[in-house]
């Protein structure tokens, strides 16, 4: 009876007296330290690996990205520009690419790739009413300026078209940074503001300027882009942080024109690049490279995670595939 009843509890096995053995709890404990143990033998190596790894792929992908743009061959150019540089001949739209003014020769004789919007005058009187009803209260009615905001004449049209364009003017506090946000008035509107403080100067800044980028050279606008704008836009154009609270904005809403009026009269912290520092066919490069392959970048190697940059891009990589290996072993680890 004593065989029979050691038979019935038998181990799995089916050997009649050997009952499964039950781990104490100070076994398991050990068997998960164990585990740990040679989880992070495992783990901490790889980690390494996929972090020296990584780091090399992110620095190989940003100079491969760079030699890429470099090394665009000019139809490729061509076709680039041409996607981004339609809508920028007409700069405002239907409607308003008969305000361009004629194209301007270049000292050598060739046709220049910007030139300058003429606004009419029939269009001072409106936009005097704007100004008096949205902008005198700052900057005073004649636009001379008042402690609250600068003195706006003789800046140009450009520079009244770019923060207005941009939704930047006119700003709630004064105190604050002005950034990027839906304009208040209609593209005729802005024009018409721009007339009119035109209008009280005989000297004035930048006028709007219309780019056409079917001639831009994409490797010599990267160069100068990577040279002159991403220590504060970054790289990949997506902006950052500067110092005292003030931010680089995102490059990639901007349109052509506001790319140009930006170089031409440096909004904010940014450096003015007046003809001696850039010329037009230089400023229409980069207008070319920043609508171009910043804004619709060529992601070859992957999801682009944003164009936010290798080092987020990393990060990603790292959470997501040493974690996974990590868990990996874990499992190994477990069956074992």
């Amino acid at each position: 009876m004593q065989r029979d009843h050691m038979q019935e509890r038998g181990s799995p096995s089916g050997r009649p007296g050997c009952e499964a053995p039950v781990a104490s709890p100070a076994v398991r404990g050990s068997n998960t330290r164990h585990r740990w143990v040679a989880l992070l033998r495992v783990g901490l190596p790889a980690l390494v690996v996929v972090g020296v790894a990584l780091s090399a792929v992110s620095s190989a992908g940003a100079a491969s990205s760079a030699g890429a743009a470099s090394g665009a061959s000019s139809k490729s150019a061509r076709v680039s520009s041409a996607k981004s540089g339609s809508a920028s001949g007409a700069g405002y739209g239907s409607g308003f690419g008969t305000l361009a003014s004629p194209r301007r020769a270049n000292h050598k004789g060739a046709a220049s790739p910007i030139t300058t919007l003429a606004l009419p005058k029939s269009y001072i009187a409106p936009g005097r009413q704007l100004f008096e009803e949205n902008c005198s209260a700052c900057h005073g009615p004649g636009a001379l300026g008042t402690s609250r905001a600068p003195n706006l004449v003789g800046l140009g049209a450009a520079t009244v078209d770019f923060w207005v364009g941009t939704g930047r003017m006119p700003l709630a506090d004064a105190s604050l940074q002005a950034v990027p946000k839906p304009p208040r008035f209609t593209k005729k509107q802005v024009l018409e503001i721009a007339a009119f403080v035109t209008s009280l100067s005989r000297v004035n800044g930048p006028g709007i300027p219309v780019v056409d980028l079917k001639g831009a050279d994409l490797a010599k606008g990267n160069s100068l882009f990577v040279l002159n704008c991403a220590a504060c836009h970054t790289i990949t154009g997506s902006g950052d942080a500067l110092a005292n609270g003030y931010v680089a904005t995102s490059l990639h809403p901007a349109t052509a024109t506001q790319v140009a009026e930006a170089i031409r009269t440096g909004p904010g912290n940014m450096p003015r690049f007046g003809p001696g520092e850039y010329s037009n066919k230089e400023v229409a490069d980069i207008v070319a490279y920043v609508t171009g392959p910043i804004q619709h970048p060529d992601n070859a190697g992957g999801i682009g995670l944003g164009g936010v940059g290798p080092v987020a891009e990393g990060f990603v990589a790292l959470l997501v595939g040493v974690g996974g290996l990590m868990l990996v072993a874990f499992w190994l680890g477990d069956r074992s």
